[in-house]
């Protein structure tokens, strides 16, 4: 696992990769570039909970992280959509802006879900992120990103995001049909969990708030290490 030492991170052996790490403990959340074998998205995080049934994590402001950009440093997102997916791209580190996320996954699950506030700690939605269930490797987890996503707000009304995107990543060749629909089909699992209210929905959440103790994480220099050991 990813133990604390000052605000870094260290790797530390738990026996295997069914060990789950104690609270506290420093990992890292993932992401491969879609149609690739990189990493493009690597995020700090500080380990919440984990166990059989959920690993929550705690991404705190200002973390220093990694994420893509275009190949001269136009951030992906400024770039029009029908060229986003095409252009050369590499990564650059930044810092988390705004509050921090609380990332819940549930292991085998093909979405995590994320949990936003506005400042003052007011809640403002759950986000679910439709994805490749989380890779457990000795330092952290790893996943792809789908593009779709859903946005949940505290009344439960719900709505779709990225619809462009997915379409888009589609007609790039990003995905195939196959691979498509069965993104559309985790998403339609994910709106009935949602109508039904189960969890993590159901469980209070929104009500958590972080150890005062914990130190911001820092970025290891080797932050797209390959896994030694991985397990679903």
């Amino acid at each position: 696992m990813c133990m604390a030492d000052g605000g870094a991170v260290r790797r530390v052996e738990t026996g295997g990769a069914a060990g789950f790490w104690a609270p506290g403990s420093r990992i890292l959340w993932r992401y491969r570039e879609n149609g690739g074998a990189r990493f493009h998205i690597a995020r700090p995080v500080t380990v919440v909970r984990d166990d059989a049934e959920l690993l929550a994590v705690w991404l705190a402001p200002g973390t220093e992280c990694v994420k893509p950009v275009l190949a001269d440093g136009t951030p992906v997102h400024q770039e029009p959509l029908e060229s986003r997916y095409t252009k050369p791209r590499t990564v650059q580190r930044d810092r988390w802006f705004g509050t921090g996320v609380l990332k819940l996954a549930r292991p085998g699950e093909p979405w995590s879900v994320w949990l936003f506030w506005e400042p003052g700690w007011l809640f403002k939605n759950w986000y679910v992120n439709l994805e490749e269930p989380m890779v457990r490797w000795e330092g952290g987890v790893d996943s792809v990103d789908h593009f779709l996503d859903i946005s949940v707000h505290p009344d439960r009304s719900w709505h779709w995001r990225d619809e462009d995107e997915f379409a888009q990543a589609l007609r790039d060749g990003l995905m195939d049909d196959r691979q498509a629909e069965k993104v559309r089909a985790a998403g339609r699992a994910a709106v009935e969990v949602i109508r039904a209210w189960g969890p993590p929905f159901s469980e209070g959440w929104q009500h958590w708030r972080p150890d005062p103790s914990w130190a911001v994480p820092s970025l290891p220099e080797d932050w797209d290490r390959t896994p030694a050991h991985v397990s679903s």
